[in-house]
């Protein structure tokens, strides 16, 4: 029997991130699990606060974090919050594949659901994939969502009905 207790649902805002949020809303849903949306946010460099900013490092650092808590605060639901207890987490790190990892271990997430740009080889090689990383070093199962893959989720028919 498979167990989903706890669902993570790590997202860059993308397109693809969209769908994983929908997959991942539906196994936690399907399972009775709680969902987790993780956004890891990039850390700014004091060069990088200097060279293209007025703000100081940390003004700046903390606009970045405030804008991600938004960013995910729209993203959930009220069933979202209501049904599935959803967290939305915003961590800060230069290495997001690390941070995904480290707080699925820490949550004790079952399925980490992530999207993937699909980008060739090289690019892969040239930029890595957070995707892979995760795959590779993850604590669980972790379900890769791609681009204009397969749908196997249907609409639901609650939902049309309503807006039909």
């Amino acid at each position: 029997m498979i167990l989903l207790n706890s669902v993570l649902v790590a997202t860059d805002f993308g397109e693809t991130s969209v769908s994983a949020l929908a997959y991942g809303r539906n196994l936690a849903r399907a399972f009775g699990g709680k969902l987790h949306v993780l956004h890891v946010a990039e850390q700014v460099t004091a060069t990088a606060a200097a060279e293209f900013y007025l703000q100081d490092r940390d003004e700046l650092q903390q606009a970045v974090e405030e804008s991600a808590a938004l960013r995910l605060k729209t993203l959930m639901t009220s069933d979202d919050l209501a049904v599935l207890g959803a967290q939305p987490v915003v961590r800060v790190s230069s290495d997001t594949a690390r941070a995904i990892v480290e707080y699925a271990k820490a949550a004790h997430v079952d399925l980490i659901v992530v999207g993937t740009h699909g980008r060739g080889a090289v690019s892969r090689l040239m930029m890595g994939s957070v995707a892979e990383k995760v795959v590779r070093t993850a604590p669980c199962p972790v379900l890769v969502v791609r681009p204009n893959e397969h749908e196997f989720i249907l609409p639901d028919p609650v939902a049309v009905h309503a807006r039909i």
